[in-house]
C-alpha cells in the first residue's frame, strides 16, 4: 500500500471530495479528508493506493506540502482521517444494523457519542451517507441517538454553514 496526501487548499469537504471524485480513481482505492490549520484553514486529501496502482496525482503547491505530508502519515498510521472512499461504501444505504455495517464494509468500531457501545441489532439510520474516522488504528463510525432508538451518522449529509465558512 501506498499512502499519498494532496493539498490543493480546498475549503471544505465536501469541495474536496467532489474533486477527487473527478480524478476516475481505480477501485480499491481508500480517500480521506483531513482539516489542516497552517499555512491556512483547508482540507487535505489523503489516499490509500493499493499495491499496483499507479495513477498520476497533481502536485501539491510548496507552501502546503506539509499539511499533505501529514495527512498521509496520518492515514497511513490509522490514526487520523474522515474517510469518504472506503471498502463497501457503496453498501451503506438505508437503514442498516450495527452488525450488517460492519460486515459489509471496512468499518470495524461503531460508536455512540456519550453513550455505550451499540448493540449488533441496533439499526442505523445511514441516510446513504457515512463518513466514519480512523481512530486508535480503526475506521470507526461516530453515531448519536436518532429516531425510535434507532442510530444515525453523527455528520450530516448537508450540514449548516457556521462560523463564516472558516474551519
Amino acid at each position: 500500500m501506498r499512502y499519498a496526501g494532496i493539498s490543493l487548499g480546498h475549503g471544505a469537504n465536501r469541495e474536496a471530495e467532489h474533486w477527487i471524485s473527478t480524478l476516475g480513481l481505480p477501485a480499491g482505492v481508500e480517500a480521506c479528508t483531513h482539516l489542516a490549520r497552517t499555512p491556512y484553514p483547508h482540507v487535505v486529501v489523503s489516499l490509500a493506493l493499493p499495491d499496483g496502482v499507479d495513477t498520476e496525482l497533481p502536485v501539491t503547491p510548496d507552501d502546503l506540502s506539509r499539511s499533505a505530508a501529514e495527512a498521509a502519515a496520518d492515514h497511513a498510521g490509522r490514526r487520523g482521517g474522515r474517510a469518504f472512499l472506503f471498502a463497501g461504501v457503496e453498501a451503506l444505504t438505508g437503514t442498516m444494523t450495527v452488525a450488517d455495517v460492519l460486515a459489509k464494509s471496512a468499518i470495524s468500531r461503531v460508536k455512540v457519542l456519550g453513550g455505550p457501545d451499540p448493540e449488533p441489532e441496533r439499526e442505523i439510520l445511514t441516510r446513504d451517507f457515512i463518513r466514519p474516522e480512523w481512530k486508535d488504528g480503526a475506521l470507526t463510525l461516530m453515531t448519536s441517538p436518532g429516531p425510535r432508538g434507532r442510530l444515525a451518522p453523527f455528520e450530516f449529509p448537508n450540514p449548516t454553514p457556521c462560523c463564516g465558512g472558516d474551519h
